[in-house]
Protein backbone atom coordinates (compact mmCIF):
# COMPACT_ATOMS: atom_id res chain seq x y z
CA UNK A 1 0.00 0.00 0.00
CA UNK A 2 2.80 2.40 0.92
CA UNK A 3 4.64 1.74 -2.34
CA UNK A 4 1.43 2.33 -4.32
CA UNK A 5 0.95 5.67 -2.60
CA UNK A 6 4.55 6.60 -3.41
CA UNK A 7 4.06 5.78 -7.11
CA UNK A 8 0.86 7.88 -7.23
CA UNK A 9 2.65 10.78 -5.54
CA UNK A 10 5.58 10.63 -7.96
CA UNK A 11 3.23 10.50 -10.98
CA UNK A 12 1.33 13.47 -9.62
CA UNK A 13 4.53 15.42 -9.11
CA UNK A 14 5.73 14.85 -12.65
CA UNK A 15 2.33 15.55 -14.15
CA UNK A 16 2.19 18.96 -12.51
CA UNK A 17 5.86 19.59 -13.33
CA UNK A 18 5.33 18.66 -16.98
CA UNK A 19 2.34 20.99 -17.25
CA UNK A 20 4.45 23.79 -15.80
CA UNK A 21 7.30 22.96 -18.20
CA UNK A 22 5.03 23.09 -21.26
CA UNK A 23 4.01 26.59 -20.29
CA UNK A 24 7.60 27.82 -19.90
CA UNK A 25 9.71 25.78 -22.35
CA UNK A 26 11.22 26.56 -25.70
CA UNK A 27 12.67 29.97 -24.81
CA UNK A 28 16.39 29.21 -24.43
CA UNK A 29 17.07 26.29 -26.80
CA UNK A 30 20.23 26.75 -28.92
CA UNK A 31 19.57 24.06 -31.50
CA UNK A 32 21.07 20.61 -32.06
CA UNK A 33 24.16 21.79 -33.97
CA UNK A 34 24.48 25.28 -32.51
CA UNK A 35 24.62 23.94 -28.95
CA UNK A 36 27.15 21.19 -29.74
CA UNK A 37 30.63 20.93 -28.26
CA UNK A 38 33.52 18.57 -28.93
CA UNK A 39 36.56 18.18 -26.67
CA UNK A 40 39.45 15.83 -25.99
CA UNK A 41 40.87 15.12 -22.54
CA UNK A 42 44.35 13.58 -22.45
CA UNK A 43 45.21 12.03 -19.09
CA UNK A 44 48.59 10.60 -18.12
CA UNK A 45 48.32 8.41 -15.03
CA UNK A 46 51.45 7.24 -13.21
CA UNK A 47 51.57 5.29 -9.96
CA UNK A 48 54.42 3.71 -8.00
CA UNK A 49 53.18 1.49 -5.19
CA UNK A 50 55.04 -0.60 -2.60
CA UNK A 51 53.62 -2.93 0.04
CA UNK A 52 55.02 -3.85 3.44
CA UNK A 53 54.31 -6.25 6.29
CA UNK A 54 51.72 -8.92 5.48
CA UNK A 55 50.53 -7.16 2.31
CA UNK A 56 51.69 -8.49 -1.05
CA UNK A 57 50.88 -8.12 -4.73
CA UNK A 58 50.87 -11.05 -7.17
CA UNK A 59 52.45 -11.74 -10.54
CA UNK A 60 50.89 -14.45 -12.71
CA UNK A 61 53.42 -17.10 -13.75
CA UNK A 62 52.97 -20.34 -15.77
CA UNK A 63 53.44 -22.36 -12.56
CA UNK A 64 51.17 -20.17 -10.42
CA UNK A 65 51.13 -16.80 -8.71
CA UNK A 66 54.33 -15.23 -7.42
CA UNK A 67 54.34 -12.49 -4.77
CA UNK A 68 55.96 -9.08 -5.14
CA UNK A 69 56.20 -5.88 -3.15
CA UNK A 70 56.20 -3.37 -6.02
CA UNK A 71 53.89 -2.28 -8.78
CA UNK A 72 54.24 0.44 -11.39
CA UNK A 73 51.27 1.72 -13.38
CA UNK A 74 51.79 4.15 -16.26
CA UNK A 75 48.91 4.68 -18.65
CA UNK A 76 48.15 7.29 -21.30
CA UNK A 77 44.41 7.78 -21.69
CA UNK A 78 42.29 9.82 -24.09
CA UNK A 79 38.64 10.80 -23.68
CA UNK A 80 36.93 12.22 -26.78
CA UNK A 81 33.68 13.87 -25.64
CA UNK A 82 30.83 15.09 -27.83
CA UNK A 83 27.62 16.70 -26.58
CA UNK A 84 24.97 18.06 -28.91
CA UNK A 85 22.53 20.83 -28.25
CA UNK A 86 18.78 20.21 -28.36
CA UNK A 87 16.38 20.29 -31.26
CA UNK A 88 13.93 23.18 -31.15
CA UNK A 89 10.40 22.67 -29.90
CA UNK A 90 8.59 21.79 -26.71
CA UNK A 91 10.64 18.61 -26.28
CA UNK A 92 14.28 19.07 -27.21
CA UNK A 93 16.24 15.99 -28.32
CA UNK A 94 20.01 15.55 -28.30
CA UNK A 95 22.81 13.04 -27.93
CA UNK A 96 26.01 12.60 -25.90
CA UNK A 97 28.93 10.38 -26.76
CA UNK A 98 32.38 9.76 -25.31
CA UNK A 99 35.02 7.41 -26.67
CA UNK A 100 37.53 6.33 -24.01
CA UNK A 101 40.86 4.80 -24.94
CA UNK A 102 43.96 3.85 -22.94
CA UNK A 103 47.44 2.49 -23.62
CA UNK A 104 49.77 1.26 -20.86
CA UNK A 105 53.23 2.79 -21.23
CA UNK A 106 54.62 0.38 -18.61
CA UNK A 107 53.94 -3.16 -19.86
CA UNK A 108 56.49 -5.18 -17.94
CA UNK A 109 54.90 -8.44 -16.81
CA UNK A 110 56.27 -8.14 -13.28
CA UNK A 111 55.89 -4.38 -13.02
CA UNK A 112 52.12 -4.21 -13.58
CA UNK A 113 51.32 -6.95 -10.97
CA UNK A 114 47.88 -7.86 -9.60
CA UNK A 115 46.29 -8.62 -12.96
CA UNK A 116 43.71 -6.21 -14.33
CA UNK A 117 43.39 -4.05 -11.25
CA UNK A 118 44.85 -0.99 -13.00
CA UNK A 119 45.59 -2.06 -16.59
CA UNK A 120 43.79 -4.51 -18.84
CA UNK A 121 45.60 -7.87 -19.05
CA UNK A 122 45.16 -11.03 -21.09
CA UNK A 123 44.81 -14.59 -19.78
CA UNK A 124 48.59 -14.83 -19.26
CA UNK A 125 48.69 -11.68 -17.16
CA UNK A 126 50.36 -9.59 -19.87
CA UNK A 127 49.24 -6.01 -20.48
CA UNK A 128 46.92 -5.51 -23.45
CA UNK A 129 48.55 -2.84 -25.69
CA UNK A 130 45.39 -0.70 -25.92
CA UNK A 131 41.76 -0.85 -24.93
CA UNK A 132 38.79 1.32 -25.86
CA UNK A 133 35.12 1.64 -25.08
CA UNK A 134 32.11 3.87 -25.39
CA UNK A 135 32.17 5.49 -21.97
CA UNK A 136 29.13 7.64 -22.71
CA UNK A 137 26.44 7.01 -25.34
CA UNK A 138 23.01 8.42 -24.57
CA UNK A 139 19.97 10.04 -26.09
CA UNK A 140 18.69 13.00 -24.08
CA UNK A 141 15.37 14.79 -23.92
CA UNK A 142 14.71 18.20 -22.39
CA UNK A 143 11.54 20.01 -21.45
CA UNK A 144 12.14 23.39 -19.82
CA UNK A 145 14.69 22.69 -17.06
CA UNK A 146 14.04 18.94 -16.83
CA UNK A 147 16.36 16.56 -18.67
CA UNK A 148 16.06 12.78 -19.25
CA UNK A 149 18.94 10.66 -20.53
CA UNK A 150 18.81 7.03 -21.72
CA UNK A 151 21.91 4.93 -22.44
CA UNK A 152 25.44 5.06 -21.00
CA UNK A 153 26.23 8.06 -18.84
CA UNK A 154 27.72 9.47 -15.68
CA UNK A 155 25.56 10.65 -12.79
CA UNK A 156 26.51 12.38 -9.55
CA UNK A 157 24.39 11.37 -6.56
CA UNK A 158 25.07 10.26 -2.96
CA UNK A 159 24.24 6.65 -3.90
CA UNK A 160 25.76 6.35 -7.39
CA UNK A 161 28.57 8.28 -9.09
CA UNK A 162 31.55 7.31 -11.26
CA UNK A 163 34.78 6.06 -9.78
CA UNK A 164 37.58 8.16 -11.21
CA UNK A 165 40.83 7.13 -9.51
CA UNK A 166 42.47 5.41 -12.49
CA UNK A 167 43.42 6.38 -16.04
CA UNK A 168 39.75 6.26 -17.07
CA UNK A 169 36.52 6.70 -15.08
CA UNK A 170 33.65 4.25 -14.86
CA UNK A 171 30.16 4.98 -16.19
CA UNK A 172 26.71 3.38 -15.97
CA UNK A 173 24.01 2.05 -18.27
CA UNK A 174 20.36 2.91 -17.74
CA UNK A 175 18.17 6.01 -17.56
CA UNK A 176 18.24 9.11 -15.37
CA UNK A 177 16.58 12.50 -15.09
CA UNK A 178 17.53 15.80 -13.48
CA UNK A 179 15.02 18.57 -12.83
CA UNK A 180 15.78 22.19 -11.86
CA UNK A 181 12.31 23.62 -12.45
CA UNK A 182 12.24 25.42 -9.11
CA UNK A 183 15.00 27.74 -7.92
CA UNK A 184 17.00 26.19 -5.13
CA UNK A 185 15.63 22.67 -5.70
CA UNK A 186 17.37 19.94 -7.70
CA UNK A 187 15.53 16.63 -8.16
CA UNK A 188 17.15 13.47 -9.51
CA UNK A 189 16.03 9.95 -10.27
CA UNK A 190 17.47 7.03 -12.15
CA UNK A 191 17.47 3.32 -12.89
CA UNK A 192 20.67 1.47 -13.91
CA UNK A 193 21.59 -2.18 -14.45
CA UNK A 194 25.21 -2.16 -15.70
CA UNK A 195 28.56 -0.64 -14.78
CA UNK A 196 31.09 0.09 -17.51
CA UNK A 197 34.31 -0.68 -15.69
CA UNK A 198 37.39 1.57 -15.37
CA UNK A 199 39.95 -0.96 -16.56
CA UNK A 200 38.57 -2.65 -19.63
CA UNK A 201 36.03 -2.41 -22.42
CA UNK A 202 33.09 -4.38 -21.07
CA UNK A 203 30.04 -3.76 -18.93
CA UNK A 204 29.23 -5.75 -15.79
CA UNK A 205 26.21 -6.45 -13.63
CA UNK A 206 26.17 -4.42 -10.44
CA UNK A 207 27.86 -6.04 -7.46
CA UNK A 208 28.71 -4.64 -4.05
CA UNK A 209 32.09 -3.11 -3.24
CA UNK A 210 32.76 -4.86 0.10
CA UNK A 211 30.54 -7.94 -0.18
CA UNK A 212 30.95 -11.16 -2.14
CA UNK A 213 31.80 -9.82 -5.61
CA UNK A 214 30.36 -12.94 -7.29
CA UNK A 215 26.85 -11.98 -6.08
CA UNK A 216 25.07 -9.43 -8.25
CA UNK A 217 21.89 -7.42 -7.90
CA UNK A 218 19.35 -6.86 -10.64
CA UNK A 219 19.17 -3.06 -10.83
CA UNK A 220 19.86 0.11 -8.86
CA UNK A 221 17.04 2.65 -8.65
CA UNK A 222 17.21 6.00 -6.86
CA UNK A 223 15.18 9.16 -6.30
CA UNK A 224 16.09 12.23 -4.28
CA UNK A 225 16.47 15.97 -4.06
CA UNK A 226 18.80 18.72 -2.86
CA UNK A 227 17.22 21.90 -1.54
CA UNK A 228 18.84 25.25 -0.75
CA UNK A 229 16.59 25.89 2.25
CA UNK A 230 18.45 29.06 3.28
CA UNK A 231 21.43 30.86 1.71
CA UNK A 232 23.56 29.14 4.35
CA UNK A 233 21.73 25.80 4.60
CA UNK A 234 21.49 22.93 2.09
CA UNK A 235 19.65 19.66 2.69
CA UNK A 236 19.76 16.51 0.54
CA UNK A 237 17.61 13.39 0.88
CA UNK A 238 17.81 10.29 -1.35
CA UNK A 239 16.38 6.81 -1.36
CA UNK A 240 17.74 3.92 -3.42
CA UNK A 241 17.01 0.25 -4.00
CA UNK A 242 19.67 -2.21 -5.12
CA UNK A 243 17.20 -4.89 -6.15
CA UNK A 244 17.46 -8.13 -4.15
CA UNK A 245 20.43 -6.71 -2.24
CA UNK A 246 19.54 -3.67 -0.11
CA UNK A 247 17.51 -0.50 0.36
CA UNK A 248 19.51 2.57 1.28
CA UNK A 249 18.48 5.99 2.51
CA UNK A 250 20.69 9.08 2.62
CA UNK A 251 20.43 12.41 4.43
CA UNK A 252 22.93 15.23 4.06
CA UNK A 253 22.88 18.61 5.82
CA UNK A 254 25.45 21.33 5.08
CA UNK A 255 25.60 24.70 6.83
CA UNK A 256 28.00 27.49 5.83
CA UNK A 257 28.68 30.56 7.93
CA UNK A 258 30.82 33.50 6.83
CA UNK A 259 31.67 36.71 8.63
CA UNK A 260 33.03 40.00 7.33
CA UNK A 261 36.49 39.47 8.79
CA UNK A 262 37.09 36.69 6.23
CA UNK A 263 36.52 33.72 8.52
CA UNK A 264 34.19 30.89 7.52
CA UNK A 265 32.75 27.82 9.18
CA UNK A 266 31.26 24.86 7.34
CA UNK A 267 29.47 21.98 9.07
CA UNK A 268 28.52 18.85 7.10
CA UNK A 269 26.48 15.91 8.37
CA UNK A 270 26.10 12.81 6.19
CA UNK A 271 24.03 9.78 7.16
CA UNK A 272 23.18 6.45 5.46
CA UNK A 273 20.82 3.70 6.55
CA UNK A 274 21.11 0.34 4.74
CA UNK A 275 18.63 -2.55 5.06
CA UNK A 276 18.46 -5.89 3.21
CA UNK A 277 15.88 -6.15 0.43
CA UNK A 278 14.04 -8.74 -1.66
CA UNK A 279 15.89 -12.06 -1.98
CA UNK A 280 18.62 -10.87 0.43
CA UNK A 281 21.32 -12.21 -1.90
CA UNK A 282 24.04 -10.78 0.36
CA UNK A 283 22.26 -12.06 3.43
CA UNK A 284 20.66 -9.99 6.15
CA UNK A 285 21.96 -6.41 6.25
CA UNK A 286 21.22 -3.64 8.70
CA UNK A 287 23.58 -0.79 9.44
CA UNK A 288 23.80 2.95 9.91
CA UNK A 289 26.81 5.06 8.96
CA UNK A 290 27.30 8.75 9.64
CA UNK A 291 29.97 11.42 9.60
CA UNK A 292 30.22 14.93 10.97
CA UNK A 293 32.85 17.29 9.56
CA UNK A 294 33.60 20.86 10.67
CA UNK A 295 35.80 23.07 8.49
CA UNK A 296 37.11 26.44 9.59
CA UNK A 297 38.64 28.75 7.00
CA UNK A 298 40.39 32.08 6.68
CA UNK A 299 41.95 33.45 3.53
CA UNK A 300 43.49 30.54 1.66
CA UNK A 301 43.67 28.31 4.75
CA UNK A 302 41.16 25.74 5.99
CA UNK A 303 41.27 23.07 8.67
CA UNK A 304 38.80 20.16 8.82
CA UNK A 305 38.04 17.89 11.77
CA UNK A 306 35.83 14.88 11.02
CA UNK A 307 34.28 12.02 12.96
CA UNK A 308 32.74 8.93 11.34
CA UNK A 309 31.10 5.80 12.71
CA UNK A 310 29.51 2.62 11.37
CA UNK A 311 26.78 1.02 13.47
CA UNK A 312 26.35 -2.52 12.21
CA UNK A 313 28.06 -5.91 11.95
CA UNK A 314 28.88 -5.70 8.24
CA UNK A 315 30.55 -3.06 6.08
CA UNK A 316 28.77 0.12 5.09
CA UNK A 317 28.58 -0.75 1.40
CA UNK A 318 27.89 0.69 -2.03
CA UNK A 319 27.94 -0.44 -5.65
CA UNK A 320 31.25 -1.64 -7.10
CA UNK A 321 32.77 0.68 -9.76
CA UNK A 322 30.97 3.55 -8.01
CA UNK A 323 31.84 6.00 -5.26
CA UNK A 324 28.35 6.25 -3.81
CA UNK A 325 29.76 7.42 -0.51
CA UNK A 326 29.59 11.02 0.75
CA UNK A 327 30.95 10.22 4.21
CA UNK A 328 33.73 12.54 5.37
CA UNK A 329 36.38 9.86 5.82
CA UNK A 330 36.11 8.34 2.34
CA UNK A 331 39.82 8.75 1.56
CA UNK A 332 42.39 6.13 0.45
CA UNK A 333 40.38 3.89 2.77
CA UNK A 334 36.66 4.34 3.34
CA UNK A 335 36.80 3.64 7.10
CA UNK A 336 33.54 1.73 6.70
CA UNK A 337 34.31 -1.57 8.43
CA UNK A 338 31.77 -3.21 10.75
CA UNK A 339 31.35 -1.11 13.92
CA UNK A 340 34.32 1.06 12.91
CA UNK A 341 34.98 4.48 14.42
CA UNK A 342 37.32 6.94 12.72
CA UNK A 343 38.50 10.52 12.81
CA UNK A 344 40.36 12.77 10.40
CA UNK A 345 42.25 16.04 10.56
CA UNK A 346 42.94 17.85 7.29
CA UNK A 347 44.64 21.07 6.21
CA UNK A 348 44.02 22.74 2.82
CA UNK A 349 45.84 25.72 1.36
CA UNK A 350 44.73 27.68 -1.70
CA UNK A 351 47.80 29.63 -2.79
CA UNK A 352 45.66 31.87 -4.98
CA UNK A 353 45.26 33.97 -1.85
CA UNK A 354 49.03 34.56 -1.98
CA UNK A 355 49.34 35.48 -5.61
CA UNK A 356 49.64 32.01 -7.17
CA UNK A 357 46.15 31.22 -8.50
CA UNK A 358 45.59 27.57 -9.42
CA UNK A 359 48.11 26.15 -6.96
CA UNK A 360 46.66 24.15 -4.06
CA UNK A 361 47.99 21.91 -1.31
CA UNK A 362 46.27 19.42 1.02
CA UNK A 363 47.51 17.15 3.79
CA UNK A 364 45.56 14.83 6.10
CA UNK A 365 45.78 12.13 8.73
CA UNK A 366 42.97 9.66 9.45
CA UNK A 367 42.67 6.78 11.89
CA UNK A 368 40.06 4.02 12.25
CA UNK A 369 39.69 1.49 15.04
CA UNK A 370 37.29 -0.92 16.72
CA UNK A 371 36.54 -2.88 13.53
CA UNK A 372 34.57 -5.86 14.83
CA UNK A 373 32.71 -8.43 12.74
CA UNK A 374 32.54 -11.18 15.35
CA UNK A 375 28.80 -10.64 15.89
CA UNK A 376 27.92 -10.93 12.19
CA UNK A 377 24.82 -13.08 11.63
CA UNK A 378 23.79 -12.09 8.12
CA UNK A 379 23.70 -15.76 7.07
CA UNK A 380 20.98 -16.77 9.50
CA UNK A 381 17.95 -18.72 8.28
CA UNK A 382 19.98 -20.26 5.47
CA UNK A 383 20.98 -17.05 3.70
CA UNK A 384 24.36 -16.46 2.09
CA UNK A 385 27.13 -14.94 4.19
CA UNK A 386 27.65 -11.92 1.96
CA UNK A 387 30.44 -10.41 4.09
CA UNK A 388 33.60 -12.17 5.25
CA UNK A 389 33.98 -10.32 8.57
CA UNK A 390 33.73 -12.84 11.42
CA UNK A 391 37.51 -13.04 11.77
CA UNK A 392 37.88 -9.27 12.30
CA UNK A 393 38.13 -8.42 15.99
CA UNK A 394 39.48 -5.05 17.07
CA UNK A 395 41.32 -4.23 13.82
CA UNK A 396 42.63 -0.73 13.27
CA UNK A 397 44.41 1.30 10.59
CA UNK A 398 45.56 4.78 9.71
CA UNK A 399 46.68 6.78 6.71
CA UNK A 400 48.56 9.94 5.81
CA UNK A 401 47.99 11.73 2.54
CA UNK A 402 49.31 14.74 0.69
CA UNK A 403 48.20 16.36 -2.58
CA UNK A 404 49.83 19.14 -4.57
CA UNK A 405 47.94 20.37 -7.63
CA UNK A 406 48.23 23.16 -10.16
CA UNK A 407 45.64 24.33 -12.69
CA UNK A 408 47.11 26.61 -15.36
CA UNK A 409 45.06 29.81 -15.42
CA UNK A 410 45.90 31.37 -18.80
CA UNK A 411 47.98 31.12 -21.95
CA UNK A 412 48.27 28.25 -24.43
CA UNK A 413 48.27 25.72 -21.56
CA UNK A 414 45.16 27.14 -19.89
CA UNK A 415 43.23 24.52 -17.87
CA UNK A 416 46.07 22.00 -17.97
CA UNK A 417 46.05 20.24 -14.60
CA UNK A 418 49.00 18.70 -12.78
CA UNK A 419 48.49 16.68 -9.61
CA UNK A 420 50.84 14.71 -7.35
CA UNK A 421 49.34 12.50 -4.64
CA UNK A 422 51.15 10.61 -1.90
CA UNK A 423 49.53 7.97 0.34
CA UNK A 424 50.76 6.00 3.31
CA UNK A 425 48.44 3.38 4.85
CA UNK A 426 49.11 0.95 7.70
CA UNK A 427 46.73 -1.66 9.10
CA UNK A 428 46.55 -4.47 11.62
CA UNK A 429 45.48 -7.99 10.64
CA UNK A 430 41.94 -8.16 9.27
CA UNK A 431 41.75 -4.66 7.81
CA UNK A 432 41.42 -5.17 4.06
CA UNK A 433 43.44 -2.26 2.64
CA UNK A 434 46.66 -3.51 4.22
CA UNK A 435 50.04 -1.76 4.16
CA UNK A 436 50.87 0.45 1.19
CA UNK A 437 53.00 3.42 0.21
CA UNK A 438 52.07 5.03 -3.08
CA UNK A 439 52.92 8.01 -5.25
CA UNK A 440 50.61 9.06 -8.07
CA UNK A 441 51.25 11.74 -10.67
CA UNK A 442 48.31 12.65 -12.90
CA UNK A 443 48.44 15.15 -15.77
CA UNK A 444 45.27 16.20 -17.57
CA UNK A 445 45.33 18.20 -20.81
CA UNK A 446 41.94 19.40 -22.11
CA UNK A 447 41.58 20.36 -25.79
CA UNK A 448 38.37 22.05 -26.91
CA UNK A 449 37.55 21.87 -30.62
CA UNK A 450 34.20 23.72 -30.52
Amino acid sequence: MASRCLVVAVIGFFTSGFQYALASSGTDAEGFIEGSNLSLNLRNFYSNQRTSGRSHLTIKKPWGNETTRDRITWVQAAMLNYSSGYTLGVVGVGIDGSLFSAAPLERGHGAIANGGDRVLVDSDGDAVPTWSRLGVADVKFKVSKTELKVGRMMVDTPVLRPKDNRALPSSFQGAAFTSNEWDGLKIQGGSFDKAIIRTGSRSEDFASFYGNRAITGDRLNYFGATAQVLPSLEISAYGSRFENMWDQGYLGVTHKLSVESGYSLKTALNYYHTQDQGEKRLGYIKNDAYSLAVTGGHGGHSVTLAWQQVLGNEYFDYVYESTGNYLANALYSDYSGPNEKSWQVRYDLDLGAYGVPGLAFSVWHAKGWGIDGTHYDGDRNGHTAGYNVRGIDGASHYENGIVLSYLVQSGPMQKWNFKAIGYNHRATSGQIEGNYDELRVVTTIPIKFF
